[in-house]
């Protein structure tokens, strides 16, 4: 396993990172238990979870895997979702950010954590109302490094500049979703991360399951995200996604490949990424995941997956001047 800079914090990560969704709902704590210890096995220090995951199970799972050895791992965590049913138990007001940093501090057990995200922008509070509170986490102790998720870049363009003119904490890292079937982070988000040097780590690299020709109409699959949740139906459903996966699965198996170690080492072949999250909810689908660090992808296989999903065009339109 490689380690790489998160961005600009000094904080040094593996080449992939552990994310913690499915503990709590399709992996109970053992299972969850065993996967955890898979990857610090496989070398993998860099833990990813959120307090909306299972309302705070997820993380309760983590803080009693990551006791003893707090300090040889790096773990994030997120807000923004509902954890409550009042009016103000969501979003990124100061008031929601306390509250939620205290209660997965609480059940994490420990007293900080390395990267804290805001897991969705929330139009309702200011970017310096949101920087403000951040500014304060950090300079608490209670939080290393300040990320992003599902923002867009002018969004996060917002925040560099009002950190800027205000002198508070800035965003160090990003974490979009990224994946052959879903490439828009290639457009604007990675050149600005590149530009600012903010570390990147991205979701779903298996698009929910669509890349490894689960949901092939040949198969006849019947369970899983793609059919049971109706957020992944809507996000990868239609023809060209079909296709995707079942090219994509096609040609993996011609390269001797399982479809999830393509998958993954797609990802971490564009250098704007420090890491992507691998998800799984057993030993069994997370092993070949993992294979991935063995199977670094040249240039003739980049080009071929090329043909499956094209690039999109840049932020300008001008396809001509594509680098």
């Amino acid at each position: 396993m490689n380690y790489k800079p998160l961005g600009k914090t000094g904080i040094m990560v593996s080449q992939l990172c552990f994310g913690t969704m499915s503990f709590g709902s399709r992996a109970d704590k053992e299972q969850s238990h065993a996967m955890y210890s898979m990857c610090r096995e496989s070398g993998i220090n860099f833990f990813d979870c959120a307090n909306i995951y299972q309302k705070g199970v997820a993380e309760e799972y983590l803080g009693s895997f990551i006791a003893g050895e707090r300090d040889k791992v790096v773990v994030t965590t997120k807000a923004y979702g509902a954890m409550g049913e009042g009016v103000n138990d969501k979003g990124c007001s100061a008031k929601n950010l306390r509250r939620s940093l205290h209660q997965s501090l609480k059940r994490l057990g420990t007293d900080y954590v390395d990267v804290f995200f805001l897991h969705h922008y929330d139009p309702c509070t200011s970017e310096e109302e949101v920087l403000r509170t951040l500014d304060s986490f950090v300079r608490e102790g209670k939080v290393l490094s300040i990320g992003v998720s599902n923002y867009a870049a002018y969004q996060v363009e917002r925040l560099l500049r009002t950190s800027d003119v205000k002198h508070l904490v800035g965003v160090q890292c990003i974490q979009p979703m990224y994946n052959l079937a879903k490439r828009m982070a290639e457009v604007e988000l990675f050149p600005m991360a590149q530009a600012e040097g903010m570390g990147v780590i991205t979701y779903s690299p298996l698009a929910g399951g669509l890349l490894t020709g689960r949901y092939a109409k040949a198969d006849g699959k019947s369970s899983g995200r793609l059919v049971e949740n109706p957020k992944y139906k809507v996000r990868y459903e239609g023809p060209f996604y079909e296709q995707v996966g079942a090219s994509f699965a096609e040609y993996a198996a011609s390269l001797g490949l399982h479809p999830a170690t393509l998958g993954i080492a797609w990802v971490m072949a564009n250098p704007a990424v420090t890491a992507p999250i691998l998800g799984a909810a057993s030993q069994e689908q997370l092993m070949p995941s993992l294979q991935a660090i063995s199977h670094p992808l040249n240039g003739e296989v980049l080009k071929h997956l090329d043909t499956i999903s094209p690039p999109l065009p840049p932020a300008h339109d001008r396809t001509e001047e594509r680098s």
